[in-house]
């Protein structure tokens, strides 16, 4: 018998089955799991393997694992869960989902005690229930415990600790509802969802019940000339049973040149998936492009699919399979239609979170980290039961770099906007009800359609131990290359569709950029800002025009600029000339001053033609500053993924033509605006149906 309110009950089963439902070798499908405890890859290092269990460095012999979902833990053990994938995110269950209470199931061998704990929002640890088992050889021990997620409303997470005296094996583990999952109440004053397959619709009014959704989905991979990649995540779809158990499709927009059938192990995925295996070629409309595509084919009245769910995962990313198991419950459980968002790890510091979730600041409408997350939070050096108690007087505020001393906040629920979608989930309800991606080409289209789904009553939960590995955008020159262009000019674009307030508050903040990136020589940023502007001041008319035709026309513009050619390596040019000026970052609010005028000054006078030859300094992108570059006519930096530099130029006349441009955008986009955001939004509508994407695909 099962006991309620964080009581716990405990069993023996004396003949066990030899596979687990919870085994990656068992293709049965539990739809009131949540998630599975999983363990680390054999071989794994100690950071990466911080992210599943919490081991003492100290002990003789390390936790080994048999597969995915069993290990055998050594006598004289002590492991811990409290973990980023195995404890579970409480508070995220407590406010989304329909559940009151969840059960933790563990199956084991060995004399071993279990027990459970959970935290408050601020990390502290709050023991639980706990069991002690002695199943002989024999036999195996089955431990249930029911705990309740009422004390976690704004945050918490619940996890299991084990103490072994004897080996142990835990055979399987992992948590889940105590009921099936029900029906979800629409918040939308009109909601549809339509069955491609049966060609059936049903329309919903605020309050209404939409019923329970199979555990089924979609998945779509948009992928440009990175084959590999793409046929590796192929390749991860079909290596767990469970997870290809709820597959329907796989829709695959190739937009490049570069194609995973031509892969030496295409074959394998393409045996594998058979017909649910959709691979559409289309040229390179962007990610919205790519991800609108596969909206589009699952919608689609003839060939598309009937899944509940469609699921969006970049092709660029490395996933731990259960994630997609884990969306799946999240987005069935909860009390009504909401994406689910797959948190971002850093693929070249595994153990970092890079990203907890971000919204749109509506004061000057540009993305930033959601209040009270962490960015790049390293789970090696900062486990989760890390609260920061021995820190220094102050010291909760340091960083090193970029990621906090301390983990108190990720016991916190964090609230967000939107997810990215290198992994987010969608409910076909949503997409029915509210369409298409926007024609973007790349940037702002998820943040776009997040905002657009909260506004119909659908929200995103950017969900905790659901994640991928993706390329951190620290490694990336995004902010100053290419698609700078499509940064600015795509987020004007949701700011006519979404924001409200005074135009003044965007128009300050591109005075600053343009000031930025003035001082640091990016003339090829502000050149292809200004061109950013000129565009989105044509109005939504030409949105669809520009989404194969921009960036062709982008990387045009840039190549008149020395900022914009890649070199590579320093040594292509001659040794730098020297450089007596600011390399360090003044601290001081009259040291900033004084590094402020003496970089104004110098601006003011002709730059010296020798510096465009022989380079004054080469530096790193880390010091590639204002106080830095401001001061130079000619200067080498490094690329961000440092596989080059770039030669940056001062050009006191070109400056100046550059900043009188850009000004005069500024007015014109200051002027025009309360009539650009009335056009836009009424070409919304049009711009993310079927109908308009139909037109976009056809031309293909």
């Amino acid at each position: 018998m099962t006991a309620r309110n964080s009581r716990r009950s405990a069993k023996t089963v004396k003949s066990a089955p030899t596979s687990s439902p919870d085994s990656p070798a068992s293709t049965e499908f539990d739809p009131r799991r949540l998630a599975r405890v999983i363990f680390p890859k054999r071989g794994e290092p100690s950071d990466v393997r911080s992210l599943y269990i919490v081991e003492n460095p100290a002990a003789p012999d390390r936790v080994a694992a048999d597969g995915r979902t069993s290990a055998r833990i050594p006598a004289r053990t002590e492991i811990s869960f409290e973990t980023y994938f195995n404890a579970l995110p409480a508070s995220y269950w407590r406010r989304w989902s329909q559940l009151s209470e969840v059960l933790l199931r563990i199956e084991l061998t060995g004399d071993a005690r279990v027990d459970v704990y959970r935290s408050k929002l601020d990390g502290a640890r709050i023991a639980v229930t706990g069991e002690t088992t002695e199943a002989g050889a024999e036999g195996r021990s089955v431990l249930e415990f029911v705990i309740s997620l009422a004390p976690f409303e704004d945050g918490g997470w619940i996890w299991f600790d084990i103490s072994c005296e004897s080996d142990t094996i835990i055979h399987s583990a992992g948590w889940y509802a105590t009921v099936d999952a029900g029906p979800q109440e629409i918040h939308s004053e009109r909601a549809v969802l339509d069955n491609p397959v049966t060609g059936e619709s049903a329309e919903f009014g605020r309050g209404d019940l939409l019923p329970a959704a199979a555990p089924r989905l979609t998945v779509g991979i948009p992928t440009f000339n990175r084959p590999t990649d793409a046929v590796a995540a192929l390749h991860a779809l079909a290596s767990d049973p469970q997870v290809d158990g709820v597959i329907d499709a796989v829709i695959m927009p190739d937009q490049g040149d570069k194609h995973p059938a031509d892969e030496p192990d295409f074959g394998e995925v393409e045996e594998h998936f058979g017909d649910r295996l959709r691979i559409v070629r289309q040229g390179n409309l962007g990610g919205s492009g790519g991800y609108s595509r596969i909206m589009y084919e699952a919608r689609h009245a003839e060939r598309g699919t009937d899944s509940p769910y469609i699921l969006y995962m970049d092709d660029d990313i490395v996933i731990e399979p259960d994630s997609i198991l884990r969306a799946l419950a999240a987005a069935r459980y909860s009390a009504r239609p909401m994406l689910i968002g797959g948190q971002m790890l850093n693929l070249q510091e595994r153990s970092h979170l890079h990203t907890m979730g971000e919204i749109v600041d509506r004061s000057d409408f540009i993305w930033k980290n959601a209040p009270n997350s962490h960015y790049d939070h390293d789970f090696f050096n900062h486990p989760l039961r890390d609260r920061g108690e021995n820190l220094p007087e102050g010291a909760e505020k340091s960083k090193t770099p970029n990621n906090y001393l301390h983990s108190r906040d990720l016991h916190r629920r964090i609230d967000v906007d939107y997810n990215g979608w290198w992994m987010c989930l969608i409910p076909r309800v949503v997409a029915d009800t509210i369409g298409q991606p926007l024609p973007l080409f790349i940037k702002w289209d998820d943040s776009e359609y997040g905002l657009r789904a909260s506004s119909h009553g659908f929200p995103t939960a950017s969900w905790p131990s659901i994640a991928i590995w993706h390329m951190a955008w620290s490694d990336k020159d995004d902010a100053i290359d290419w698609q700078a262009y499509f940064h600015l000019r795509n987020r004007l674009v949701v700011t006519a569709l979404h924001y409200d307030g005074d135009i003044k508050a965007i128009i300050k903040t591109l005075y600053k950029s343009l000031f930025k990136h003035m001082t640091c020589l990016e003339y090829s940023t502000v050149r292809i800002q200004s061109e950013a502007i000129r565009d989105f001041l044509r109005g939504p008319e030409a949105l669809e025009e520009m989404l194969p035709a921009a960036l062709p026309k982008v990387q045009a513009l840039r190549k008149e600029y020395p900022d914009a050619v890649q070199l590579r390596s320093a040594t292509e040019l001659p040794q730098a000339s020297g450089f007596p000026g600011v390399t360090d970052e003044p601290k001081s609010a009259p040291a900033k001053a004084k590094a402020l005028l003496k970089g104004m000054a110098h601006n003011l006078r002709p730059h010296d033609p020798r510096n465009h030859e022989v380079p004054q300094i080469n530096i790193p992108p880390a010091d590639a500053r204002w106080y830095c570059l401001g001061r130079v006519d000619g200067a080498t930096v490094t690329s961000a993924d440092g596989r080059g530099v770039y030669f940056r130029q001062r050009d006191r006349a070109k400056a100046a033509e550059l900043v009188r441009e850009t000004l005069q955008m500024h007015r014109e986009l200051a002027r025009r605006f309360p009539e650009l955001r009335r056009r836009y939004r009424e070409a919304h509508a049009d711009l993310v149906s079927k109908e308009a994407w139909s037109r976009v695909f056809d031309e293909q």
